[in-house]
């Protein structure tokens, strides 16, 4: 984004007035809405200031649900007594050669921002955290990433760098509110979309395991836009099976969301062979492991199969393809027909989380 005069020069989306309100509520859900810029009208049609490109996760979202717009760049007013941005803030406050380190990528879970601090700015995070509660008014608590996700629980290590010291909160996706503290369970605001993909392929009628559930967001977004589904919803860190059965209350699913605590191989196993219309495994570091029980856990006619990978090189998909296909034949069923594939996110560099949906007999 560059400043010039009065103006700043930003990208935008175009889109006709009569989605603009639509579209606003869209962006500002991917975390893309330039609020420190004024919305601009021109005719029939509106430009929305956004925060710079969007990425190709973000640009499959607005294709999705806007079925008329333009990426643009146009200057923009700026909004009067508003911080204009992080960088904005702390240029006069960071030596010049530390600027570019700036954190450009930040995850909003509900009032809670999680971002991390490149070691150059080691010694700046307080004064980034402190920055961060300036420049994003309804942002409550700071967390730094200090370690990788790990163990059973999925969980990461974090570091409270500003504003306070209770992370728990309430993110809203998709017209559904969830209670989660990200220190306690795991959650990841990027794959909003991919929620919302899977949710609009499951038709009325079926029965879904979702193995890894964590606190619902594949689960209760499945029952609250289809009337008769039954969604069994596993995760094994208890953590997140009780704020699953709080979600379930404030999204008015009960009933049809069933919350186990354990194991997915254990409880398909012992209880829920040969129940599911489809599958959703999102456990990417290990899901390879658990074909077997996703197929165990398929009706005898088949069924669907959503499957998350990560993949490494060229030719990602093509390699998490091969694996998953293997897999299901070494667990008695065959692939009729792969359904989609697609790179859901870049975890680092030629690193990605794969989806891929599978038709298996």
């Amino acid at each position: 984004m560059k400043r010039g005069g009065s103006l700043v020069k930003a990208y935008c989306i175009k889109v006709p007035k009569r989605l603009g309100e639509k579209t606003i509520k869209i962006a500002n859900r991917l975390n893309l809405l330039n609020k420190n810029l004024k919305v601009l009208r021109r005719g029939d049609w509106l430009l929305i200031p956004i925060t710079g490109k969007p990425v190709k996760e973000k640009l499959d979202q607005l294709i999705e649900e806007i079925n008329q717009f333009e990426i643009l760049i146009q200057e923009f007013p700026e909004r009067e007594g508003v911080a204009r941005s992080l960088f904005d803030v702390l240029e006069d406050r960071l030596p010049p050669h530390l600027l570019a380190a700036l954190p450009h990528s930040i995850d909003f879970i509900g009032d809670v921002a999680i971002l991390e601090i490149p070691p150059e700015l080691e010694d700046y995070k307080q004064l980034i955290g402190e920055t961060m509660l300036q420049v994003f008014k309804r942002v409550r608590s700071v967390l730094a990433k200090s370690g990788a996700i790990s163990g059973v629980y999925r969980l990461r290590d974090y570091e409270l760098i500003a504003g306070s010291d209770n992370t728990e909160t309430i993110h809203k996706e998709y017209g559904c509110r969830y209670y989660l503290d990200p220190r306690k369970v795991y959650f990841s605001p990027r794959l909003s979309y991919e929620h919302f993909r899977v949710a609009s392929q499951v038709e009325e009628g079926e029965t879904v395991l979702d193995m890894f559930a964590g606190i619902g967001p594949f689960s209760i977004l499945i029952a609250k836009i289809h009337d008769n589904v039954t969604v069994y919803a596993i995760d094994i860190n208890p953590n997140a099976i009780e704020y699953l059965k709080r979600n379930i209350r404030v999204n008015n699913v009960e009933g049809k969301v069933i919350p186990i605590l354990g194991d997915a191989r254990e409880i398909v196993e012992s209880r829920l062979r040969r129940i599911a219309d489809r599958v959703i495994m999102n456990l990417p570091e290990k899901a390879i492991e658990y074909v077997n029980t996703a197929c165990l856990a398929l009706n005898l006619s088949g069924g669907i199969i959503h499957y998350y990978e990560f993949a490494r090189g060229v030719n990602a998909i093509g390699k998490a393809r091969k694996r998953v296909v293997e897999a299901v034949k070494k667990a008695g069923r065959n692939v009729l027909a792969v359904l989609s594939e697609r790179i859901v996110k870049e975890v680092a560099p030629l690193k990605w989380q794969i989806a891929i949906d599978l038709k298996v007999q």
